[in-house]
């Protein structure tokens, strides 16, 4: 999979990508990911990405020439116009994304399907936003983490990349674990317990214990649909 992150701050990704599951992905190459500065698209001695929003009103604005001419250096394409739409222009295996309120909510269900994919680039906002014609004519998804503001994109992004990415085969020694995450079947998973089997007085569960593989089965089928009761019913499907 290639992964690119147009952003004001590159430092942000590129850090967070040299830990974990993800810098795993990179080293084995499972994944490339490189972050793109939107300076680097800026055609002023300033180098200047943002500006006061039209109309009035606290905040900057993320210009949309420095995203429009990343975005067309990425996928080599000549200057859209107002009659375009990037959509036509990329392999149905690839989609560009943009972190926003608007967005549809970003779930497992979504990290799955993203993971099939070839190539997905991630555009960040920051500051107050970004100019809306990046939104009508860049993006083929919008996609929010939930129901608060964040300061910019990158660090909605690096979450939904560390989901997306753990997911693709190789990246977990153990391709189980992913299976059996919460959210994968419309559950939570179960409680899990390691060594010490005695830690102050709180034992692990005799059935743990037991070495009955069916009875430990069972009872983590039936610890996923208790939590996800208690904690989440609102996933359980009507």
């Amino acid at each position: 999979m290639k992964i690119d992150v147009i952003t004001a701050f590159p430092k942000l990704i590129t850090d967070i990508a040299r830990y974990s599951m993800l810098a795993r992905a990179i080293r084995q190459d499972l994944v490339r990911l490189d972050a793109h500065d939107l300076r680097d698209y800026t055609e002023d001695r300033h180098r200047t990405i943002d500006d006061t929003p039209y109309g009035g009103g606290g905040g900057m604005i993320l210009k949309p020439e420095p995203v429009f001419l990343c975005v067309e250096h990425l996928f080599e394409l000549p200057p859209l116009q107002a009659h375009d739409h990037i959509r036509p222009h990329l392999p149905p295996d690839t989609e560009v994304l943009l972190m926003t309120p608007k967005g549809e909510t970003f779930s497992q269900k979504l990290a799955t399907e993203l993971s099939l994919k070839q190539r997905l680039v991630f555009v960040c906002g920051h500051y107050k936003g970004i100019d809306e014609r990046v939104a009508e004519k860049l993006i083929t998804r919008f996609v929010s983490i939930g129901d608060f503001v964040s300061t910019g994109g990158e660090l909605p992004a690096m979450l939904m990349i560390d989901a997306i990415v753990r997911l693709i085969p190789g990246v977990l020694h153990d391709s189980e674990s992913a299976l059996t995450d919460s959210f994968q079947d419309d559950r939570l998973d179960c409680a899990y317990y390691t060594r010490p089997e005695n830690f102050r007085g709180m034992f692990v569960p005799n059935v743990l214990l037991s070495g009955n593989h069916q009875e430990i089965k069972t009872w983590r089928e039936e610890q996923k649909w208790q939590l996800t009761r208690k904690y989440r019913p609102d996933i359980i499907p009507a």
